[in-house]
């Protein structure tokens, strides 16, 4: 299938969008700081934002690793997390069984890259109605994804993103091929949006769980944003090391505003050439102070 590339999920035309927030949900505290402070960076840049966490890692490396609060608790932890934010919720779903109940509770589903073959899933993420992100598996080429989408689109949803979360290099490592973007949009007629986090993974190198390279997520989101993706995908924490999965591939939360700027920037290049401008790349984020923009660490309060 190809075609003009459709509305975001954010309800824009051809803009640039974020989605943003812990792996998996972790206490009331730590999700609505982590949710307040993505908001404030996506106002500040004039970028919007979703905020993103799973309520069950379901596939985990190791039996022992933890997998997340569930469905029951995970939905009540988002829906705290909106009303002390404000901010629209993007969460994956792992079995046709869950989708109805999340469906009530978010704004937008999201299909993990290891199911994005799973039929039953996917009709049932599009029969909801609701924006579904789709992401692609790392064995899969780009041009495949249109399948998925098409599976998606066949129960309803008409809105749609899909993905790139690298792919196979051998065992245990990701690479990213930065002609997936406009090859992705072009088949699926919808965003692309680049996982920097998952793209720096190494699948299973730690020994209960997937190890990672995170000093590589900046440089490949500013190449894949130069490539063409429309969004970003990142996994952030104030203190990634203490997170309870994949601490090895989170972006630190003090780093999100500066490479968000940067990104901003590249695009603003890039509209020079004919490309459409969104959010404010000049200069930095507004408000945002020199410190803030050379990285000092975020603190994560409940002031409620």
């Amino acid at each position: 299938m190809s075609g003009t590339p459709s509305r975001s999920p954010f309800g824009l035309e051809g803009g640039f969008f974020l989605i943003a927030g812990p792996c998996v949900l972790e206490g009331r505290e730590l999700n609505v700081g982590i949710a307040r402070r993505v908001r404030e960076v996506s106002e500040r840049c004039g970028v919007p934002a979703y905020f993103k966490a799973s309520f069950d890692k379901a596939n985990r490396t190791s039996l022992a690793s933890p997998r997340g609060p569930g469905l029951r608790r995970g939905l009540e932890l988002l829906e705290e997390v909106r009303e002390a934010s404000g901010l629209p919720l993007l969460t994956d779903v792992h079995d046709p069984g869950q989708v109805e109940a999340v469906a009530e509770v978010v704004d937008a589903l999201q299909i993990p890259a290891f199911l994005c073959r799973q039929t039953d899933l996917l009709v049932a993420a599009g029969s909801t109605g609701l924006p579904v992100n789709v992401k692609k598996g790392q064995w899969m080429a780009p041009e495949q994804i249109v399948h998925s989408v098409a599976k998606v689109r066949s129960a309803g949803s008409s809105d749609l993103a899909v993905t790139e979360c690298g792919t196979a290099f051998g065992y245990g490592r990701w690479t990213v091929d930065m002609r997936s973007f406009e090859i992705m949009r072009r088949v699926a007629g919808c965003p692309t949006v680049f996982d920097g986090t998952h793209a720096v993974q190494l699948p299973g190198e730690g020994e209960d769980r997937s190890g990672g390279e995170p000093g590589f997520i900046e440089t490949l989101c500013r190449a894949a944003v130069a490539a063409g993706a429309d969004g970003l995908f990142l996994e952030t924490h104030p203190d990634p090391g203490s997170a309870p999965s994949d601490p090895d591939s989170m972006l630190d939360l003090a780093r999100l505003e500066p490479l968000l700027m940067d990104v901003l920037r590249i695009r603003e290049a890039l509209a020079g050439r004919g490309g459409t401008r969104v959010g404010r790349a000049r200069g930095s984020c507004r408000g945002q102070t020199r410190n803030e923009e050379e990285g000092d660490a975020v603190r994560i309060v409940d002031d409620e």
